[in-house]
């Protein structure tokens, strides 16, 4: 394990001082690929209300709306937040929060979490509050999508260490209903288990 700290927003806004779309989100293939596998691991359910953690530029917020009546992207940094609210405008059942998990986290139940591409961004100890937070906000029969990289970094985890972290932070109510692999990203679809 790493003994980096969490990214904080002084890191993510440097990011997008130099570039607002540092990642392709917007662009690359790679981006696409695995949007389009996000979005099929969670067709066909409709969710009532629904959070986006690390929503960056709201690409993935935009095509994940359709499925949502209500639906909260949240982001460490505004300046992605800004290009979010332009590109998911006429989407009214969407709204945008500037906050820094998991020293912040939003109110209320969710149905739907989505931790695409973030949690090796935060260390081993933050993951696993994060993951407490998630299932003290999850609805009952709620899912969590956790979407991670697989390639080398230099973040404070592995997008494979940071995973596995917090599926065992949550494993005791939560078990894996899809678990996808390519050679570049892991993806992990979590239910809450009502015993």
């Amino acid at each position: 394990m790493s003994g980096l700290a969490s990214r904080d927003a002084a890191y993510f806004n440097r990011l997008y001082r130099d570039d607002p779309d540092p990642w392709k989100f917007a662009s690359s293939d790679y981006e696409r690929g695995k949007y389009a596998a996000t979005l099929q691991a969670v067709s066909g359910r409709r969710f009532t209300n629904a959070l986006e953690v690390g929503c960056s530029i709201g690409v993935l917020t935009h095509s994940l709306a359709a499925q949502c009546d209500s639906l909260l992207g949240i982001d460490i940094s505004e300046a992605p937040l800004r290009h979010a609210r332009a590109l998911c405008r006429r989407q009214r059942q969407v709204r945008f929060r500037r906050l820094a998990v998991p020293g912040q986290w939003p109110e209320g139940s969710f149905d739907l979490i989505v931790l695409s591409e973030v949690l090796y961004f935060l260390a081993p100890a933050d993951i696993t509050t994060l993951a407490r937070l998630t299932l003290g906000s999850l609805a009952l029969s709620g899912r969590v999508l956790l979407v991670n990289w697989l390639g080398p970094t230099n973040a404070p985890c592995g997008g494979d260490e940071a995973a596995r972290i917090f599926i065992a932070a949550c494993e005791a109510l939560l078990r894996i209903t899809v678990a996808r692999q390519t050679s570049e990203y892991r993806l992990d679809l979590l239910v809450l288990d009502p015993q």
